[in-house]
């Protein structure tokens, strides 16, 4: 099972972190070490003094597929989910600086959080989700935001690597994101339903 997460794929959160926005779908790995078992907490790593929090969309792949047509990437998922793509900002900025991969930063242990539940879907489209941080709203937006859909997603990261059954797809984060400290609570919705809960620790 991959876990393959996009980067920069909200406008609005490209502009609050000072990059450009990309011209193709940017992506990265997670190893399945990195997801937090269910109903466990985040305990902050102590190798990091700014882990931050970015709530996205996940979509789980039904069936194997290698350079698919986007016209037919909705073959391939029929659920959405919701998580956390914890970051360690401060050793994402020196990777940044030195021009060095982002894995020490975004693929460390427990730095994957997917909700327990998964909601089947139609359509890709007008997903509404949002992020509470101790009960106050932190970050809000759209599957229709994106800037890549998750049917060009598929069929970009397709060309490069076969997609199999039980994959994951993390699709960005919108603007808001910022860091956690001992004692938070996070609470991640898709529309009004609530798909997770997480304590920090």
């Amino acid at each position: 099972m991959k876990i393959i997460c996009i980067g920069r794929n909200y406008k609005d959160h490209a502009k609050e972190m000072g990059q450009s926005v990309p011209e193709v779908p940017m992506f990265f790995l997670k190893p399945d070490s990195s997801l937090i078992a269910k109903r466990n907490p985040f305990f902050i790593p102590n190798f990091s003094n700014d882990i931050h929090y970015e709530v996205e969309l996940i979509y789980k792949i039904k069936k194997v597929g290698k350079s698919i047509n986007s016209k037919f990437s909705h073959k391939y998922y029929n659920e959405v989910g919701l998580g956390i793509d914890f970051t360690a900002r401060d050793l994402q900025q020196k990777c940044k600086e030195k021009g060095h991969p982002w894995e020490i930063a975004k693929a460390f242990d427990q730095s994957a959080l997917v909700g327990e539940e998964f909601l089947k879907i139609n359509h890709q489209d007008n997903i509404n989700f949002s992020l509470e941080k101790n009960g106050q709203l932190v970050q809000k937006s759209n599957s229709n935001n994106m800037i890549f859909s998750i049917d060009e997603i598929i069929s970009y990261i397709s060309k490069f690597m076969t997609l199999k059954i039980g994959d994951l797809i993390f699709t960005g984060t919108p603007s808001g994101v910022g860091p956690v400290t001992i004692g938070d609570t996070l609470e991640g919705f898709i529309n009004e339903e609530r798909i997770f809960r997480l304590n920090i620790k």
